[in-house]
């Protein structure tokens, strides 16, 4: 019997209008309802008018993306379409562990912003800045980085998202010395990302302290369906463990390519997407062509993964 697993989109994804349409429905709109009650503010209005520059910060960003993708698998399950490993692109870890039972949608909602309002504080919007380097392995552009590093301009691999694309984070300084380097080393493009921060570098561990303070006073449960964590593309389910893969995971790149492939090695054949767009939908793609995925951030898109559903083994 071949196995599904549901996939959430970090940073990047987010754009104006997102969730509009699964919180059409009254139980999608529960969680705009909840998610602007958690925070003091109206998020809902944010992501359903704008402006994008605001949506894009990261303490914005971050619970948007979350509440998606929470509509989407919720509405998924109550379909009777369910997990056997979820995992998420950074930010959407958070959103995994909504998904297997770990965190409630209320604390999951309120960490994420708290977690976006101490990375924005780590370094602040515009003195950092991650790019995505296409076509260059591992290695040589880790030669790179290192090289940039030591001259005092921080830059570090930070999303080891598929073969032939890998995201650097750090300083904008080193970021755009290092593009100009992995270039001259035979990448074929740096683009830089629309993000408010170097994610997933040292940079970043002022936030990862303040993190762990937040996650101790926060009640995690062991996890019922396994998540694919960040940091060691392996699966946790074990609450204490979770806390501490959260915290090293501000700071530490996100291993997405191992990820995926240790969920294939797992049995899974479907993936779906539940957020935004189609980010992780193309990586996967990328990784292994052989398995299915499906995006969900619509009702077209629900309604297609249902009937899809119907044939599934």
């Amino acid at each position: 019997m071949t196995k599904l697993a549901f996939l959430f989109p970090g940073q990047g994804s987010q754009k104006v209008g997102m969730g509009t349409e699964l919180a059409a429905d009254e139980s999608g709109r529960q969680f705009f309802e909840t998610a602007d009650s958690m925070l003091g503010f109206p998020l809902s209005r944010l992501m359903e008018e704008g402006p994008q520059e605001e949506l894009t910060v990261t303490y914005n960003a971050q619970p948007a993306l979350l509440t998606v993708g929470a509509m989407a698998a919720d509405r998924l399950i109550q379909a009777g379409i369910r997990p056997d490993y979820t995992a998420g692109h950074s930010l959407g870890e958070y959103t995994a562990l909504y998904a297997s039972g770990a965190l409630t949608f209320e604390d999951a909602v309120r960490i994420v912003h708290k977690r976006g309002l101490f990375m924005n504080e780590a370094m602040p919007a515009g003195e950092g800045a991650m790019a995505a380097i296409l076509g260059l392995d591992q290695e040589t552009l880790t030669g790179v980085t290192d090289a940039v590093s030591a001259e005092g301009k921080l830059v570090q691999p930070a999303n080891l998202n598929c073969p032939g694309q890998i995201v650097i984070s750090g300083t904008k300084e080193g970021v755009d010395a290092a593009c100009t380097r992995l270039k001259e080393a035979g990448a074929k493009r740096a683009l830089m990302l629309d993000v408010s921060g170097p994610f997933h570098s040292e940079l970043m561990r002022p936030a990862a302290g303040k993190l762990g303070e937040v996650l101790e006073n926060t009640d995690l449960h062991d996890a019922a369906v396994p998540v694919i964590a960040n940091v060691t593309a392996e699966p946790v389910t074990d609450s204490s463990e979770v806390k501490r893969l959260l915290i090293e995971q501000l700071s530490s790149p996100v291993r997405w390519e191992e990820s995926v492939r240790t969920m294939i090695d797992a049995g899974v054949t479907k993936f779906i997407e539940c957020g935004p767009g189609k980010v992780l939908s193309g990586l996967v793609r990328k990784i292994d062509r052989s398995v299915s995925v499906w995006p969900v951030y619509d009702e077209e898109t629900l309604a297609a993964v249902i009937e899809a559903a119907k044939e599934w083994d």
